[in-house]
């Protein structure tokens, strides 16, 4: 007796539904590709990476200057250059540096300090936008990819920190104990930098033409920031402006870290210049942006290199 053939499936039967399909996945142990995982496993993943992290970082360092002849000098070179433009401009043109002792110390202080925040935030608006292929041809947390940003300007300031030392003594600066709070004023500033990157490489990547906008953002924010100005002097300068205009001043983040390293290096800015509770101040803006841009971030992963 021969079995009868199965009935071929009726020609109007629905696909599969979405239940079904998941039900199937599950069962055979597929999950979906790029998914973003669980806060506390992406940190987890994201520690595993660090090795990456850091050599990611030193590669591009490295390679940033390769094809100038004086190679790794510009590093340094850079921001000496810009304090030098804005000391003949600020200091001599404008008289910003009177009233202000060991100016010259002051200011490259101020501008290496603020060229490591500000280069952090534009290597990062273009992490995610500026490296798709690797974004799209390798599967890791793309958070990696700020911080090791900010990791590479870190790197770049403690070069920069050698010629800022020399000036440091050649201007009569004494070394001092208080040299060692650089450390964790340092480790606050990249803690709020690496935050704030994070914002902008998610930012960056839905809409590229911010990392063109940001440039004259910064710009403004630099001025604002006492880079080459006091901030305290304008107490006694603009007595006729409202009273909250110097308190905002003085806990803008990037005017705090500069005071904090200032502080910490030249030993004629004493306590009586920073805003009242100052290290305060730098652990709250570096808690608020650190946290809160890594959760922001880290919310969109799923969408990063995507379309």
């Amino acid at each position: 007796m021969t079995q009868a053939p199965h009935p071929p499936p009726p020609t109007g039967s629905a696909p599969p539904g979405h239940g079904d399909l998941a039900a199937l996945a599950a069962r055979h142990g597929l999950t979906v590709s790029g998914a973003r995982p669980p806060l506390a496993a992406y940190v987890r993943l994201l520690w595993a990476r660090r090795h990456f992290i850091a050599a990611f970082s030193t590669a591009k360092l490295t390679a940033q200057y390769s094809q100038a002849r004086l190679g790794q000098v510009w590093q340094v070179m850079t921001p000496l250059l810009n304090a030098a433009v804005y000391y003949l401009i600020f200091g001599v043109l404008l008289g910003t540096r009177r009233g202000v002792p060991d100016y010259v110390p002051f200011l490259v202080t101020g501008v290496f300090v603020w060229t490591f925040t500000q280069s952090s935030i534009l290597a990062g608006t273009r992490a995610i936008s500026g490296n798709l292929g690797l974004v799209r041809a390798l599967h890791f947390p793309r958070a990696a990819l700020p911080i090791s940003f900010c990791l590479q300007q870190l790197q770049q300031l403690l070069f920069s920190m050698c010629a800022l030392v020399v000036i440091l003594l050649a201007f009569g600066v004494p070394v001092a104990f208080s040299w060692a709070l650089a450390l964790p004023a340092l480790a606050l500033q990249f803690t709020f930098n690496a935050g704030v990157s994070m914002v902008m490489a998610r930012m960056g990547a839905r809409t590229p033409d911010i990392a063109q906008l940001m440039p004259f953002v910064l710009r403004t924010w630099m001025y604002v920031s006492g880079v080459m100005w006091s901030i305290d002097n304008l107490a006694g300068k603009h007595t006729g402006w409202p009273s909250w205009v110097l308190p905002v001043l003085q806990a803008n983040p990037a005017a705090v870290y500069i005071d904090l390293m200032r502080f910490a290096l030249i030993d004629s800015f004493g306590a009586d210049r920073l805003p009242q509770h100052v290290w305060a101040l730098a652990a709250g803006w570096a808690l608020l942006a650190g946290a809160g841009g890594f959760v922001y971030f880290w919310k969109a992963e799923e969408t990063y290199g995507r379309g």
